[in-house]
């Protein structure tokens, strides 16, 4: 007899050195880089660098770093066909997680059965450098624009808000989404993570673990928070209806989306510091009533059930503020997450073993025999 863990909850699977999610004390780390840390004093380059090269880069090796990135963004014209014709109305994640399994393709590089680590470290960071361009790609094409031209002397955040709205983008908001990728780079062992390590641990190959992780994020238990929290704001409308709202919210025993997570016993390290940006982008855009509307949220939270907000909850006005589509911010949760999923990944690959838990069975007990078809009911 097994113990049985609903949800693998509690469950440990893995080791990793990537990323310490510290529930009971509200903390994480990358790499034993406390968060607060990587926020104050790098850019979203560097923390791929640390978690793709186990150590942050210095002044020489960022350089290096940036233009490797930066010289691998370009589409193979297959996909941008695909991003041109993709149906207008579709799930920007459903397009992306066509569009990264194309990417290998094209890509000689895949190697499936014998693990290659150093091409798998290539098209990892091949993956990271796409991923933006794809998402800025559908966006500007179902709204019957062109993708401007791939550049390669801006930044990562930079340069998708360059794609995504056809000009630069403000220091305010380059670095607020910079942040924000910073926070979304790796989490333990959430649910998309645990898609990638699993595909990639049949020996399969890096597109099919990524995509297979972009999936996984899709689902509103997930990635898809975020939406459903900007989408729960605009239900609401005013900061005067938010009480009777959530009252009946909690009346019904329906989900408050952004509120609670599955690990944190206490606020979310990574919500305070999206909290303050959402405060100021709202405030500088005369739209203060976003962040209002949230902060009492989670304000009665706080205080009937003890629940505190997280990482979503306040992310979602980040980006509403910055004038990003709803529908593109799980989408964005990927570009972030992506450098984490194959950072995973290759840590997988390194000490593989195939994943294979048990199931407790709860059907029949006896063996049931085969009724001739004319007698079954």
């Amino acid at each position: 007899m097994t113990d049985y863990a609903r949800g693998l909850e509690g469950v440990t699977a893995n080791e990793s050195s990537l990323s310490n999610v510290d529930g009971t004390a509200g903390e994480l780390s990358y790499l034993g880089y406390h968060i607060d840390n990587l926020v104050a004093h790098c850019i979203y380059t560097e923390v791929i660098y640390l978690l793709h090269r186990g150590h942050l880069p210095n002044r020489d090796e960022l350089v290096a770093f940036q233009k490797r990135l930066r010289m691998d963004r370009e589409l193979p014209e297959g996909v941008m066909r695909f991003l041109r014709d993709a149906p207008k109305d579709g799930c920007p994640m459903d397009v992306l997680r066509t569009a990264v399994s194309m990417l290998g393709l094209y890509d000689k590089r895949v190697n499936v059965g014998v693990p290659d680590i150093a091409a798998d470290a290539e098209i990892a960071l091949s993956i990271v450098a796409k991923v933006p361009v794809i998402v800025a790609a559908f966006h500007r094409f179902r709204q019957g624009l062109e993708l401007p031209p791939i550049r390669t002397d801006l930044g990562e955040a930079a340069h998708f808000l360059y794609l995504l709205n056809g000009e630069e983008a403000g220091d305010k908001a380059i670095r607020t989404l910079d942040v924000a990728l910073i926070l979304h780079a790796d989490h333990g062992m959430n649910a998309s993570t645990f898609s990638a390590r699993v595909s990639i641990s049949t020996l399969s190959d890096m597109y099919s673990a990524i995509t297979a992780a972009i999936g996984t994020l899709k689902g509103p238990l997930h990635g898809g928070a975020n939406e459903g929290v900007i989408h729960m704001l605009e239900d609401i409308g005013e900061p005067a209806n938010v009480d009777a709202y959530i009252d009946q919210k909690l009346a019904n025993k329906e989900k408050i989306m952004g509120i609670g997570h599955r690990i944190y016993k206490m606020l979310d390290p990574r919500a305070p510091h999206l909290r303050d940006l959402a405060m100021e982008l709202t405030k500088e855009l005369g739209e203060p009533k976003w962040i209002e509307m949230s902060e009492r949220i989670a304000e009665i939270m706080r205080e009937r059930k003890g629940l505190e907000a997280n990482v979503d909850f306040y992310s979602a006005t980040v980006y509403y503020s910055l004038g990003i589509p709803t529908d593109l911010f799980t989408p964005i949760f990927t570009m972030a997450r992506t450098s984490g999923w194959t950072a995973q990944v290759l840590e997988q690959l390194r000490d593989n073993r195939l994943y294979r838990p048990l199931t407790l069975y709860t059907g029949p007990s006896e063996l049931v025999p085969v009724p001739p078809i004319d007698e079954r009911p």
